[in-house]
C-alpha cells in the first residue's frame, strides 16, 4: 500500500488584521486550510490577537454545518510578536487561560506605550509574561534561541520556511545546524500572508500602501515571488524534502 500522505498544520499565519501585511479574512485563512486537507492553522497576526474572533465564529459555523468537514482539525490562536529593540518577530501560542492572560497583558503594556494602532514591546516584556506560552522564533538568532529555551524549556521551536530565493537549501542546512546546536526543534512552515497563489497582487498592493509607494516604483520593498501562501501537505512535503 502507497504511504499515507503526511500530515502538517500551518502554524504560522496572518490575516488582513496584521494590519498592511496580511491580506486574507480570518474566515478565508481557516476555509483554505480546511480546503487544503492541513490537519490545523495557527493565526498569529502582528501585536494582535484581534482576527481570533472571527476566526473562531467561522469555525464554530462549519461545526455545526459540517461537522465531518472540521472534526480532526485544529485552530490555534495567538500573536506575532514584533519587537521595537531588533529582536526578531516570535510568534506566541498560549496553551491555557493563564497563558491567554499572560498573552493579552503582554500585548496591553505595548498598546499602552504607543499611539493608538501601534505596539512597542522589547524582548524582556515577553520573557516577563511567557508563562504558559509556545514560542516560535521566526529567525536562528542562536543568542536569542537559548535565552528563549531558558525562560521556556520544552516551549520553543525554530521556523523554517522555503522563500524560493535560490539559496534555499544552504538556509535550511544552516537552520538544521542551529537546531542541533541549540538543541531547539525546527518547525515547517509557510509564513502565511495570504490563503491562495491568486492573492499576490492584493499582496502587493497591500504593502504598496504600507510603504507609501506605487506598484512601478516599489520595486524590492514588494516580495521577490508569491510562495507566502496556504500549501497542501503533499507539497510541503516536497519542499523541505521529507
Amino acid at each position: 500500500a502507497p504511504d499515507p500522505e503526511p500530515g502538517f498544520a500551518e502554524l504560522v499565519a496572518a490575516t488582513n488584521y496584521s494590519f498592511l501585511r496580511g491580506a486574507s479574512h480570518p474566515a478565508e485563512m481557516v476555509a483554505r486550510a480546511l480546503d487544503l486537507g492541513l490537519t490545523g492553522i495557527g493565526i498569529a497576526d502582528r501585536n494582535s490577537v484581534a482576527g481570533v474572533v472571527r476566526a473562531w465564529a467561522f469555525l464554530k459555523e462549519l461545526q455545526v454545518k459540517q461537522p465531518e468537514a472540521v472534526a480532526n482539525f485544529r485552530l490555534v490562536v495567538g500573536a506575532r510578536l514584533a519587537f521595537a529593540d531588533g529582536t526578531p518577530d516570535i510568534v506566541a501560542y498560549p496553551v491555557n487561560r493563564n497563558g491567554w492572560g499572560r498573552l493579552t497583558r503582554l500585548l496591553s503594556a505595548g498598546n499602552l506605550r504607543a499611539q493608538k494602532g501601534d505596539c512597542i514591546l522589547e524582548l524582556g516584556d515577553l520573557l516577563d509574561h511567557c508563562d504558559d506560552l509556545l514560542l516560535i522564533a521566526m529567525e536562528g538568532d542562536e543568542a536569542l534561541l537559548h535565552t528563549l529555551k531558558r525562560a521556556r524549556p520544552k516551549s520553543v521551536w525554530l521556523a523554517a520556511t522555503m522563500p524560493q530565493s535560490g539559496a534555499d537549501a544552504r538556509r535550511l542546512a544552516e537552520l538544521q545546524r542551529i537546531s542541533a546546536t541549540t538543541n531547539i526543534p525546527l518547525m515547517a512552515t509557510n509564513d502565511a500572508l495570504y490563503a491562495t497563489a491568486a492573492q499576490r497582487p492584493l499582496h502587493d498592493i497591500i504593502t504598496c500602501i504600507r510603504e507609501g509607494t506605487t506598484l512601478g516604483k516599489a520595486g524590492k520593498k514588494l516580495r521577490a515571488n508569491g510562495e507566502r501562501y496556504l500549501k497542501a501537505p503533499a507539497e510541503m512535503k516536497r519542499l523541505f524534502g521529507g
